[in-house]
């Protein structure tokens, strides 16, 4: 107890950190903590206005500030978009930041995409499609839902992360042998409403258009993770209609 009051006491330097970890939900911010190679204890300074608690730590070398949404606060676009601008206001040596969390992959088996439970999807410009694509900014027409400016409504990444996308590409064409440790590092430790232990590849069902479940081999166990790199949908509502989302996927190549 001496020491957690101890840790409240140690103020921060804001001016010290470069990298942002966004992790809108709980689940998604404890397993960025449980990543970190050392946590820093302390508090950032804190002033009228400021509407968020922001954790830090390092990792892979650089001092990387992770943050959350405030518990309640509904997930949005709007809300992520406060969160960032906090962050800007907050410090001022960020170089950019980076929104990780859980997502709806989009599996396209006849254009080579096995996407499944578990895999890590990346945000990355595919030829004409954008990196980020708005699907609920757009009008209704007469062909149906047009995206607002063909979905390239959304800023792309930086220049910086794009290119440490392409070095990883290069030097780690084995990805899987590269996350494998982090994902056991944290596999059985707990989060709100379990642990982070893989539900098994029984629990990952595919269906193609006509609801038939569609037979996949299961994957060895040191390749059971893969990265996908390709345009991922964003908005602020949950899309649950199949139809609607297969022909997002299929018309702007999404991964998620």
């Amino acid at each position: 107890m001496k020491r957690r009051c101890e840790d409240r006491t140690v103020i921060l330097d804001p001016e010290q950190y470069k990298v942002a970890w966004i992790a809108p939900l709980e689940i998604e911010a404890r397993a960025a903590l449980c990543l970190l190679d050392e946590r820093h204890h302390g508090r950032f300074p804190v002033s009228r206005g400021d509407d968020y608690i922001f954790e830090a730590g390092v990792m892979g070398g650089h001092n990387i500030i992770i943050a959350t949404l405030p518990a309640g606060q509904e997930y949005g676009n709007g809300s992520a978009a406060a969160l960032a601008s906090q962050l800007k206001k907050c410090f001022p040596n960020l170089w950019f930041g980076l929104l990780v969390g859980v997502a709806a992959g989009l599996p396209s088996i006849s254009r080579g995409r096995d996407i499944r439970l578990g895999d890590i999807l990346v945000g990355l410009p595919d030829g004409n499609s954008a990196g980020l694509i708005a699907y609920d900014l757009g009008k209704e027409t007469e062909d149906g839902f047009e995206l607002l400016r063909h979905g390239h409504s959304l800023a792309m990444a930086e220049p910086i992360v794009r290119s440490a996308i392409g070095n990883i590409k290069l030097l780690a064409p084995k990805e899987s042998e590269v996350f494998l440790p982090y994902y056991e590092k944290i596999a059985n430790l707990d989060h709100a409403t379990g642990t982070f232990a893989d539900p098994g590849q029984d629990n990952d069902i595919l269906y193609d258009d006509e609801s038939q479940m569609i037979q996949r081999s299961s994957r060895p166990a040191h390749i059971r993770s893969r990265v996908w790199y390709g345009p991922i949908g964003s908005g602020d509502k949950l899309l649950k209609n199949a139809e609607k989302r297969n022909l997002l996927r299929d018309k702007y190549d999404k991964i998620c």
